[in-house]
């Protein structure tokens, strides 16, 4: 195929996955397509050991990195905020709550030893507050020490620091928007790439749906778009790709494949969902992000219960919570079972199959073929 987006960045097919996982990165790559490692929960330790194994398993074979880096931050006037600065603002009603929750539905703590697989976690690294700039620009700087072809910033216009490491790199920048000022002010700021992107997304997003958002965003820039929000299909890419779009970006469709370090527990449920199945809460993040629908999202949707904070707060506050349901889950019919969740867009409801990396994207491509050719015959005469 040829579109900007597969010129711009020497790849076949103009499929960017998104994935936390890098076997999916490197799949999908390797099949033609654009992983993109999702690095926000990544220490810069394992940042430097997945990035190394990338480019082992991919050569010459470009990949991108996905970062998320908030234009402004709480405290950044001072130097930025500590893990422990933050911890000292969470009121003690959320963490009773969190308490009671867990008392509850029966979660066992964590042994002494239990530590996160692979140095990952939200709840920030070395001290150093989560989702800030000083927690990005070391994964930044490793980004940029390899071969990285294209970084992407996952929430609001990439702040110019970023910006200009990327482009004295010689790399291409992307980043998400949700409304078409968005998508202006990422262009006004020096983004190559839009990634117009759906209310139906997994994770962070906004309130618009893909079918509208996409026209809207192409004609507000005069840069390469990607269609993003509820696809995982060639039809769907179709779609995105006659309302404009130069490519695809997906991020949920790779949550059931076999490379996927998914929670087996959460991947079944994934599995057996329908795209009803989903809701927009502020229960994980602090920001409106779509994800399985739980008891734990039940929970935090409450009238009687405490709102959810603002991020970082709120992330920083239900790590260890999310860490005890997620070890005692595998446990069938228990409470942390009940609880487990995870973000994920509406395209659920037809990821109903586990499939190797490179079979999504293979199938993709031949269902996009399909429709093309089924829409070209009704014009013909």
């Amino acid at each position: 195929m040829k579109t900007a987006a597969t010129e711009m960045l020497d790849i076949e097919f103009p499929i960017f996955a998104f994935s936390h996982c890098r076997d999916v990165v490197a799949a999908v790559s390797k099949a033609g397509g654009l992983g993109v490692l999702g690095a926000v929960a990544h220490s810069p330790a394992q940042l430097e050991i997945d990035l190394d194994w990338i480019e082992e398993e991919l050569g010459d074979r470009p990949y991108g990195v996905d970062l998320i880096v908030p234009a402004k931050y709480a405290g950044d006037e001072d130097g930025g905020y500590t893990v422990k600065d933050l911890r000292a603002l969470i009121p003690s009603t959320h963490l009773e709550f969190i308490d009671d929750i867990l008392r509850r539905y029966e979660v066992p703590d964590l042994p002494d030893d239990a530590t996160t697989r692979g140095g990952t976690s939200i709840a920030g690294h070395d001290g150093i507050a989560p989702f800030s700039a000083n927690s990005a620009l070391p994964q930044l700087e490793i980004t940029l020490a390899h071969r990285t072809a294209f970084v992407a910033n996952a929430l609001g216009p990439p702040p110019k620091f970023l910006i200009d490491r990327v482009k004295e790199e010689g790399r291409l920048v992307g980043a998400l928007a949700g409304r078409p000022q968005h998508a202006e002010r990422h262009q006004a700021a020096g983004v190559d790439l839009i990634i117009a992107q759906g209310s139906e997304a997994g994770g962070h997003t906004g309130e618009i749906g893909s079918m509208v958002l996409i026209p809207e965003i192409v004609d507000s820039v005069d840069i390469p778009v990607l269609g993003a929000g509820g696809i995982g299909r060639g039809r769907q890419m179709a779609a995105a790709m006659a309302l404009g779009a130069q490519g695809v970006w997906c991020g949920s469709v790779w949550l059931t494949t076999d490379e996927a370090e998914t929670h087996e527990v959460v991947k079944q449920k994934f599995l057996a969902a329908t795209s009803a199945d989903t809701v927009r809460s502020r229960s994980l993040t602090g920001k409106p992000a779509r994800m399985l629908k739980s008891s734990w999202t039940e929970e935090w949707d409450s009238d009687e219960t405490p709102a959810p904070l603002g991020m970082p707060l709120q992330p920083l506050m239900v790590a260890d919570a999310q860490r005890r349901i997620n070890r005692a889950a595998h446990t069938h019919g228990s409470g942390a079972e009940k609880l487990a969740n995870y973000f994920v867009g509406q395209i659920v409801g037809t990821m109903n199959q586990p499939k190797a990396s490179g079979q999504v994207v293979m199938e993709m491509i031949e269902e996009f073929i399909e429709a093309v050719e089924s829409l070209a015959k009704q014009l013909e005469f």
